[in-house]
């Protein structure tokens, strides 16, 4: 039975290689051999989840967040990511958060670097890489930038942790509303009314004595 199967295995493979089955195991077993070497130098290419946990592993742990307070969008700057000894900040109409976490987006040569260390709400907002749109300021946007700034702050306050806020630059506000009613103000308390003169008219006599 054993000698039947051969002979009709050998007469296979002639039949459909033209190979005699000598020269055709032969190259059977040179190509697993020229596979396995190959497998073996150049490994299996990890996926991208794969190098992502890597990565997560080989990072050190990260401290905790520190509460800075009220700074200046000068001292923001500092914290851009160009010192690994410092968190990296980021900031979200003047609400300042720590995105150290995700360093790997916005800490230097990640694809958002430009936005570390200033208030990019305006750049957010019209998803914008422009110098110019780097500012805090939102005035002009209309409503479907509003709107994608609105979900990028959601987005901000439930991955990270809020550090602290930007000092305003507005100037502070007096009780008066208005150089107008300051003016009249003043002017309602200077002012004394004139004493009223009365003027008595003549008698007949007096008229007489002229």
């Amino acid at each position: 039975m054993a000698l039947e199967l051969w002979g009709t295995l050998k007469e296979a493979i002639t039949t459909y290689t033209g190979l005699s089955p000598t020269t055709f195991f032969t190259v059977v077993v040179l190509s697993l051999a020229f596979y396995h070497m190959v497998f073996g130098l150049f490994g299996s290419t990890p996926s991208p989840h794969q190098r992502h946990r890597s990565m997560e592993e080989e990072m050190e742990p990260l401290p905790p967040p520190v509460q800075l307070g009220e700074i200046e969008e000068d001292e923001l700057k500092l914290y851009d990511g160009t010192d690994p000894k410092k968190p990296l900040l980021m900031a979200i109409k003047g609400q300042i958060y720590d995105v150290s976490q995700s360093r790997m987006f916005y800490g230097p040569g990640g694809p958002y670097a430009l936005f570390a260390g200033k208030d990019a709400s305006r750049a957010l907002a019209k998803m914008s890489f422009e110098d110019s749109d780097l500012t805090g300021d939102i005035s002009g946007l209309g409503p479907f930038e509003l709107d994608a700034l609105q979900d990028w702050e959601y987005k901000f306050m439930s991955k990270y942790v809020k550090v602290g806020t930007i000092k305003s630059k507005d100037a502070p506000v007096t009780d008066v509303s208005s150089p107008t009613e300051a003016a009249e103000a003043t002017d309602g308390v200077s002012e004394k009314p004139e004493a009223e003169t009365v003027e008595t008219p003549a008698t007949d006599a007096e008229n007489k004595d002229e």
